[in-house]
């Protein structure tokens, strides 16, 4: 007893973990729209071309079905890509759709012929499992997270 009077702030905190973690595994889950995109910035073509090797897209998508189960190409850039069969052109936008749960590999011209894995996993239940893929969704967006470059001055 004396050890949460010298911590007043503990039980506050922990009764705040607590409910977030609730939240997290019983909220249903929803977005704006089924898509995710992937974009492929202006100047990738020419980045490659001068011999830059940098990712230029994420190595890994992770999509979930019922929640985000698109995957919208864009190609903001001056030359066409291709993605797995897909050709963009300059500007053009593409959806790719999925339908069951795995992973699907696909080459891409961005990534200087390297491959793109989508992961697709199946909607998660209430309660632990959702609980797991909160927690995976949020691994995954810090994992590749773009960072911008300072501003030049």
């Amino acid at each position: 007893m004396t050890s949460l009077r010298r911590h007043p702030v503990a039980w506050p905190l922990a009764a705040a973990l607590l409910l977030a973690l609730s939240w997290a595994a019983l909220a249903p889950l929803r977005y704006v729209n089924h898509d995710q995109l992937l974009e492929i910035e202006q100047g990738t073509a020419a980045r490659r071309r001068n011999g830059d090797q940098a990712l230029m897209l994420p190595s890994a998508i992770r999509l979930t079905l019922g929640v985000q189960d698109v995957l919208l190409l864009r190609n903001r850039d001056t030359m066409g890509h291709a993605f797995g069969p897909v050709l963009l052109e300059p500007g053009q936008d593409f959806r790719l759709p999925f339908e069951q749960a795995g992973d699907y590999a696909f080459a891409s011209s961005a990534h200087g012929g390297r491959q793109v894995v989508v992961t697709v996993v199946s909607l998660p239940d209430p309660g632990w499992q959702r609980l797991r893929w909160r927690l995976a969704a949020l691994m995954h967006a810090v994992r590749y997270l773009k960072l911008q470059p300072p501003a030049a001055r």
